[in-house]
């Protein structure tokens, strides 16, 4: 088990991305602590399949665009488990809109949430990290971080932020063995894109598959499992500030 006896504190973890992330881990060995903001039900079930799996769990609310909860969070986590070993940035919200369309409300959304929250967590869990001799922060970015996407404005500029973020505080914690890495997911299949891929997005999905070579125009949350497994172990101990992509080849293209 690659994890066995490490902490994993994973956000948006109680569906898509972040809740096949958690799942992965526990079959590593780790102890997760499953975040979620309002769906204790979903976040629950998580908790509940790592336990039956004979892994070790529990849920944690938190908002994470508001520091207030971001601290409480990083604490409980560290009163019920002795600190985080592991830090998974991946809670997040995409509002796509044009920029003429996109309201105050409509930036700050996105960019507390994808920017400003994994920022304050990775503070609020770092002093943790470095009295245990090292750790593991990986950001779940996007690919919109690294392309230009139209309509899309603000959630490009906060997750380009993020893979920025990324490599600045790769480079500060480095001295202290924290390993800060990234994940670029491309298209993938969860909740917060549904809709372009439902009734009347024909067109859109035909365009997003013969845009990527590998052919699978959304890809499955399962995917990405591998390579924030990866980042998180032992295994990734030389890399500082990398983005893997896990895009089914859309930025080679």
């Amino acid at each position: 088990m690659r994890l066995k006896g490490k902490v994993a504190l994973i956000t948006g973890a109680s569906r898509g991305i972040g809740r096949e992330i958690a799942l992965r881990f526990a079959g590593e060995g780790a102890t997760v602590a499953v975040n979620y903001r309002s769906n204790k039900a979903e976040a629950d079930k998580v908790v509940s399949e790592i336990a039956a799996a004979g892994g070790r769990a529990a849920a944690y609310p938190a908002d994470c665009s508001k520091v207030a909860d971001i601290e409480a969070l990083a604490k409980a986590v560290a009163d019920d488990f002795g600190g985080t070993d592991i830090l998974v940035n991946n809670a997040g919200v995409f509002v796509p809109m044009p920029i003429e369309d996109t309201t105050e409300a409509d930036w700050d959304a996105q960019v507390d949430l994808n920017l400003k929250g994994p920022f304050f967590l990775v503070k609020a869990v770092v002093p943790a990290m470095k009295a245990k001799g090292g750790g593991r922060i990986v950001n779940i970015t996007s690919i919109a971080g690294e392309n230009g996407f139209p309509n899309a404005s603000a959630y490009c500029g906060s997750k380009g932020g993020l893979a920025n973020l990324t490599r600045a505080l790769a480079c500060e914690l480095a001295p202290h063995r924290i390993n800060v890495n990234a994940v670029a997911p491309g298209n993938i299949k969860t909740d917060m894109n549904a809709a372009l891929r439902g009734p009347g997005q024909e067109a859109y999905v035909q365009m997003i598959t013969e845009r990527t070579p590998g052919g699978v125009p959304f890809i499955d949350p399962k995917d990405l499992t591998g390579a924030a497994l990866f980042l998180a172990s032992d295994d990734c101990r030389a890399m500082h500030g990398a983005t893997l992509l896990v895009d089914e080849g859309w930025a080679a293209w």
